[in-house]
């Protein structure tokens, strides 16, 4: 063994325990890489900074603004309003249902992003019809991961393995070459998970609803006069089949109706009080509704209007009152009238009405809910008027909602064109998928459906940065012949071993490491040794290749194996052992079944 084997062996035993122990940001530590790998020598300056301009951070870079413009322009939403369609099955076959559709988007979609859709669909539907929500994030979480596995696009892994494998100078992987296989893999999955669903939790939804409610607010609408709903019922209104916005009651002449049905007729000047997050309430039409002041104070007509022209210059921004602050004791229209010329107050959020058991216990009125120490306010202001909503004492401004909730038809269209674009260029092999990619997010950003400053505050450079650490890494390990020394020592260790039980070794090696490092880092570390070991053995490499690929995504077995599983995870919905147990055992059906399945592709041999 070499001198500069072993330093790569201290450098990935250093990374592998930081990784482990969360003891610096996944960004900190690859940075930290690059600058070990050139102090060492392992690498050139401009090897180890080689993954920042690497084909598959980029693509990975394109990918995640792809996402970003299909959330911001709507057709996410799209996806969300037709699975929630889904709540009238029995849950025998919405475990089954949900897991395809989930595995379905993340062949195409970011996984993490699409579970964090479901999650939010499941905890208002599971509090709406009174199911288990746990029976249904652990299958969804598990089938977006092996959804991702099926295509090339479907995972940062898969990208990066391929680019890892073609410097290398192995052949390249098409966009669906390997789908057959995975497609196998997530058939096993959704009939495991669809089983072993009756032993996961069967809590309620509270705690998870409650994770997910700290967007939604208190509002009034008022029916302007020259409304076309004015007559009509209630139901009737474009927003009222929308999940995310409850009608609470109905105002009319200070007369509170509190349950107001579906077949309420509306009359001009009614005021509905309704609970909505900020995305659902934007999504109201202004054409028959307004915000009105719901005070005795008189408020000047153009104090409540909002110019013309500068709609596209307000934001949406909670803030929430301290101990001490002014507001307190104050009502909604005091605060609007205080707030004057700083910011437009839209909705209120009492600290009390989402406790446990208390959610039907709301204000009777919003005019009637007096501000306290914990409640929030949601506002819109000018961007030049937060540094005075900064400046208010005993108050803080927790989030600021930079999108225009206003969806544009015209660029969800083309949101949605971009991305079957970039698959079908990609699939069909007239681009690279890095060239698909680049093409897809120009023609946002010459349709103005996507615009940088939100690219640069939205993308996850924490994972841009994992990228370009860990690439060089690879690099470092071709250069010192490591992965070529720990494949001997494979070789050594599996002699006389049929072909088969080298990939099942290397399957479970892959998957073991995965489940306590990031799945990036196992496959850019795995990845050379697989392609070494082929070599020794003189098999095709592909198999080998396609078992790190799958075998880095499949760690279902601890919670930290994949950004999805610890989402979940992170909803209090689950318990280490489930994933141990549930996770465990389907991590072994699919090795066995991944090993049967990648070991045709040895040619008999």
């Amino acid at each position: 063994m070499s001198f500069e084997i072993i330093l790569v062996f201290i450098i990935l035993g250093v990374t592998i325990l930081l990784f482990a122990t969360e003891a610096l940001p996944i960004d900190k530590i690859a940075f930290l890489i690059i600058v070990a790998l050139v102090l060492s020598g392992l690498t050139t300056p401009e090897e180890a900074i080689s993954g920042f301009s690497s084909p598959a951070t980029i693509t990975i870079l394109m990918l995640m603004i792809l996402a970003i413009g299909l959330e911001e322009n709507g057709v996410i939403d799209l996806l969300t309003q037709s699975i929630k369609k889904l709540k009238i099955l029995p849950m025998v076959l919405m475990v089954p249902v949900f897991m395809l559709i989930s595995a379905s988007i993340s062949s195409f979609i970011s996984t993490t992003a699409v579970v964090v859709i479901f999650i939010k669909i499941i905890a208002q539907l599971s509090e709406k019809y009174n199911f288990s929500a746990p029976k249904l994030l652990m299958p969804i979480s598990f089938a977006g991961i092996l959804g991702g596995s099926c295509t090339l696009m479907g995972t940062s892994t898969n990208i990066l393995v391929n680019s890892v494998a073609k410097k290398l100078g192995a052949e390249q992987f098409t966009f669906f070459e390997f789908s057959f296989y995975g497609l196998i893999l997530l058939a096993v999955g959704i009939v495991f998970m669809t089983f072993a669903s009756r032993w996961l939790p069967k809590t309620n939804s509270n705690d998870l609803t409650e994770t997910f409610v700290d967007n939604t607010f208190l509002f009034t609408l008022t029916v302007k006069p020259e409304s076309k709903l004015i007559g009509t019922a209630i139901s009737d209104a474009k927003f009222y089949e929308n999940p995310d916005i409850n009608v609470l009651k109905l105002i009319r002449e200070d007369i509170v109706n509190n349950n107001p049905g579906p077949n309420t007729t509306l009359r001009a000047n009614d005021k509905l009080v309704v609970l909505s997050d900020v995305k659902a309430y934007a999504s109201i039409s202004t054409d028959d509704f307004t915000l009105t002041a719901e005070n005795e104070l008189h408020i000047p007509e153009e104090m409540d209007k909002e110019p013309e022209n500068e709609k596209n210059a307000y934001s949406y921004v909670e803030l929430l009152i301290l101990p001490g602050s002014e507001f307190i004791d104050k009502s909604f229209s005091e605060v609007k009238s205080l707030l004057f010329n700083v910011a437009r107050p839209l909705g209120i959020q009492n600290r009390k009405q989402f406790q446990k058991g208390m959610r039907l216990n709301l204000p009777k009125i919003i005019k009637n809910t007096n501000l306290q120490a914990g409640d929030k306010l949601l506002l819109k202001a000018k961007e030049e008027d937060f540094k005075h909503l900064y400046a208010i004492d005993n108050t803080i401004v927790l989030r600021h909602h930079e999108e225009d909730y206003k969806i544009n038809p015209y660029k969800r269209a083309i949101s949605l064109f971009a991305l079957i674009m970039v698959v079908g260029l990609a699939a069909s092999g007239v681009l690279s998928i890095l060239a698909s990619t680049l093409s897809g997010v120009a023609l946002l950003l010459i349709t103005d459906c996507i615009n940088l400053s939100k690219i640069y505050k939205k993308v996850n450079w924490q994972i841009i940065f994992l990228l370009a650490g860990m690439i060089p890494l690879g690099i470092a390990m071709h250069n010192s012949e490591t992965d070529t020394w720990i494949a001997k020592q494979l070789l050594d260790l599996l002699t006389g071993q049929n072909n088969i039980i080298i990939l099942g070794v290397l399957f479970g090696i892959t998957m073991l490491m995965s489940g306590f490092i990031s799945n990036n880092a196992t496959a850019v570390i795995i990845t050379p040794i697989a392609i070494t070991l082929a070599a020794g053995l003189n098999l095709p490499a592909k198999p080998f290749i396609l078992a790190v690929m799958f075998a880095a995504n499949f760690s279902f077995f601890t919670p930290m194996g994949y950004q999805t599983n610890t989402l979940i995870y992170g909803t209090g919905a689950y318990k280490f052992r489930h994933f141990l147990i549930i996770g465990g055992l389907l991590s072994i059906v699919l090795l066995i079944v991944g090993t049967l399945l990648l070991s045709t592709m040895l040619n008999g041999q």
